[in-house]
């Protein structure tokens, strides 16, 4: 009995903290050695391809291991094209603190690799010792299977240039899906501010089926770029979402993206 009570005593005591990366892939670790950190990347997946892609950075101090949970993080995505170089659009953490210890953010990589070299720079502001350091990490991006980006230059001034990626559904199911579109626009090579100046709206149809679905609710503006709405996929199969991009009741494009589950 006094084994048992031992036991448990102990087994009270210990504190068990969560792994927080669980269903995430590691893609990449290295030092931000100016700030005394050591920085592990992570994504959805090591497939890395165009459009939208989630990243979770994990910090830990470069001596004692110990997690990092106050700091300033910021990515800077580029693109080295041989002659040329540009970024892409970004969304950094939007907090120092971390978010189950880890910083999220998301990269929209706006072409594969195919075109040149990506790498990622990731800045660590380490609010424990006040130091600032940088790592920097190539990755590789692919095409996916269906295109999940539309860039395009505006047909109302055809002068503007702007990048539409799919964030949702990222697993789509039958039934209603939200749906979620994020709109940057180009303002120079190295910046790709977010836009809410266009509206979207959206008709699913299946090609092959000849027919749509009802219930469908276009994405509205939610903030940072982001549109957020309903799509009702009524079975399995290849799904076509018509898009129109609008400036008032002017079209600024209107094209088409493929979902098949």
């Amino acid at each position: 009995v006094a084994l048992v009570v031992a036991f448990a005593a102990c087994s009270k005591s210990d504190t068990v903290i969560p792994d927080t990366t669980v269903g995430l892939t590691k893609i990449a670790t290295g030092y931000a050695a100016g700030a005394a950190a050591k920085v592990e990347v992570y994504a959805l997946s090591s497939n890395l391809t165009t459009g939208y892609q989630p990243l979770w950075i994990a910090l830990y101090d470069s001596v004692s291991e110990k997690r990092i949970t106050d700091a300033h993080v910021t990515m800077l995505p580029m693109m080295d094209m041989g002659t040329m170089k540009h970024s892409s659009p970004v969304e950094n953490p939007a907090s120092h603190e971390a978010v189950n210890q880890l910083f999220p953010g998301a990269v929209v990589f706006i072409m594969s690799s195919m075109g040149g070299s990506w790498t990622i720079d990731i800045n660590v502001h380490n609010h424990s010792n006040n130091k600032e350091g940088k790592l920097t990490i190539p990755v590789t991006v692919a095409e996916p299977a269906q295109k999940r980006l539309l860039s395009f230059t505006s047909a109302i001034d055809n002068t503007t240039k702007y990048f539409l990626a799919m964030v949702e559904p990222a697993k789509p199911k039958v039934g209603i899906n939200n749906l979620e579109f994020v709109l940057y626009k180009k303002a120079s090579m190295m910046s790709f501010p977010a836009d809410s100046s266009l509206s979207i709206s959206f008709e699913p149809e299946m090609p092959t089926m000849n027919h749509g679905s009802p219930n469908n609710v276009n994405p509205v503006h939610s903030g940072n770029g982001h549109y957020k709405g309903k799509v009702n996929f009524t079975m399995t199969g290849l799904w076509r979402l018509q898009l129109q991009l609008k400036s008032g009741t002017q079209l600024a494009k209107a094209d088409s993206l493929d979902i098949d589950f």
